[in-house]
């Protein structure tokens, strides 16, 4: 039996990962996947003090609550920020990185910055809620957005996506302890029509192969739940 912790990606809740979730609990393993400060069922609790260290913080809080060891974080595009951070403050709760068609961020980078094309449009009308500048909300950012097509799967999607903090994607992640964080074990699950945007060569060369890609959308959690419990299997088997 693996722990597994599923860190959902921006706009999203814990709810994003239900059908993988589901899949390894039913083969046993334990499966956490929190909804992160302000997203999710904790949207109406968004305040001016939810940014990147504060989603880091409660991934960490997570694991010394729950007191979990050698846990496979995953993390969803934004969600690889989050557990990029969380193995560099608690390296010793981790057993390997896997990143989801995610940000890879480098020391001192923020997901504007490591992913500005895309990001950058999440900024087209911004607004506030409870003094918080939040973007994501409304259109274009459902469900078309992040590749699901299906109309059922689109309306279950959109009934969920929630705004999220600008500021989650304009802090610098500060690395405190990365020689530890890199010598966590790490593997890529990518989308095939991100592929070139990202460096193909750097993610075979840091995780000693260990990429694995599919066609098709960018919540691959949502549209190829399978292929994802699949893959997290086989890294669990390591």
């Amino acid at each position: 039996m693996a722990t597994f912790v599923l860190v959902h990606g921006g706009g999203h809740g814990g709810w994003c990962y239900r059908p993988v979730a589901r899949l390894l609990q039913a083969k046993g393993h334990l499966v956490y996947a929190p909804s992160l400060p302000g997203m999710g069922e904790h949207t109406h609790m968004i305040h001016p003090g939810i940014d990147l260290d504060a989603h880091i913080d409660d991934v960490v809080g997570l694991l010394f609550s729950e007191d979990l060891a050698d846990a496979i974080i995953v993390g969803h595009s934004y969600g690889g920020m989050v557990i990029t951070g969380v193995a560099d403050r608690a390296p010793d709760r981790v057993g390997h990185r896997v990143y989801l068609d995610a940000a890879y961020p480098q020391d001192g980078e923020s997901l504007h910055e490591h992913a500005f094309a895309s990001i950058d449009q999440t900024r087209q009308g911004m607004y506030q809620i409870n003094g918080t500048d939040v973007v994501m909300k409304p259109e274009p950012f459902y469900a078309g957005f992040f590749g699901i097509h299906d109309p059922e799967l689109a309306d279950w999607t959109n009934a969920r996506l929630t705004p999220q903090p600008w500021a989650c994607f304009s802090q610098k992640l500060v690395l405190r302890n990365e020689t530890a964080m890199r010598a966590i074990p790490e593997s890529h699950l990518v989308c095939s029509e991100t592929m070139a945007t990202r460096d193909m060569e750097r993610l075979k060369t840091n995780s000693g192969g260990r990429v694995w890609d599919i066609d098709t959308g960018h919540d691959l959690m949502l549209t190829e739940p399978q292929w994802v419990a699949d893959r997290l299997e086989e890294i669990a088997a390591l």
